[in-house]
């Protein structure tokens, strides 16, 4: 069984919460940790953790609203904290005391009760990484900084039962909007975010492979509404899949995968 929290989702900051039960055994994922640290031991509280609980911190790129307080809560609660190389050269390659895992495209990695795949994908970053994790029963698709699916992320996210995916603007808000030119450019480019109807397509492509549920996520505030990004989803897949959009600066309840 698997069920995951958003934290948090866009700007403001990014964290989700993968946890996996196997014959009474709990493992606790944190995906991303783009939060200061008061705000992630906060927001573990309310959804009645501490981070002691976490078993092991992926960080899918370097940005600042992905990595946060990532080094001092790994260092703090001695966790150990998986990445790309090239996600931990664009961080300016910090000492992390023994607790740095190195993390590649399609290698997996045993956490726990979870089996993490990551993968690569198109994105404005050193080495970004994706994610599938599994039970064995049941797959999350986490996807959630990109500029355009690669067949290669359609391939690593064939089979997902539910997805956490990146809806951050809607074209027209993003032209008409106060961004600067060349912000809209990076954006809306193909090494940038995910447009809602391109967001709605990858879906669509994973749909007759097992999908039942779509979470958008990383919802830009000013490009963007939470009606526009569920409305793109529901025209690409109907009534069978189930449509959450999750909050900026509070994420989602917990939801099964």
């Amino acid at each position: 069984m698997i069920r995951f929290k958003s934290l948090g989702s866009g700007s403001t900051g990014n964290a989700t919460v993968v946890q996996a039960r196997t014959e009474g055994r709990l493992t606790h994922l944190l995906v991303d940790c783009g939060l200061g640290i008061r705000a992630l031991d906060k927001r573990l509280g309310q959804a009645g953790m501490l981070a002691e609980q976490i078993d092991a911190i992926f960080i899918t790129h370097e940005h600042a609203d992905h990595i946060g307080c990532a080094r001092k809560v790994a260092m703090r609660d001695r966790i150990p904290i998986y990445m790309s190389e090239g996600t931990w050269l664009g961080m300016g390659q910090p000492d992390f005391d023994g607790l740095l895992r190195l993390a590649c495209d399609s290698v997996a990695i045993e956490v726990g009760a979870l089996q993490v795949r990551p993968f690569t994908v198109p994105h404005d970053a050193r080495e970004p990484l994706q994610l599938a994790c599994t039970d064995g029963a049941v797959t999350l698709g986490v996807l959630t900084d990109l500029g355009h699916a690669t067949p290669h992320v359609i391939e690593q996210l064939a089979g997902s039962t539910t997805l956490l995916l990146e809806c951050n603007h809607d074209r027209g808000l993003l032209e008409a909007g106060p961004y600067p030119w060349f912000l809209k450019k990076r954006v809306g480019g193909d090494w940038g975010h995910l447009a809602n109807e391109d967001a709605a397509a990858i879906a669509q492509a994973i749909l007759p492979r097992g999908l039942r549920q779509v979470v958008a996520a990383h919802l830009s505030e000013q490009n963007n509404r939470p009606e526009l990004a569920r409305d793109a989803l529901l025209q690409a897949l109907g009534a069978a899949v189930e449509i959450h959009v999750a909050d900026g600066p509070s994420g989602s309840c917990w939801l099964d995968a």
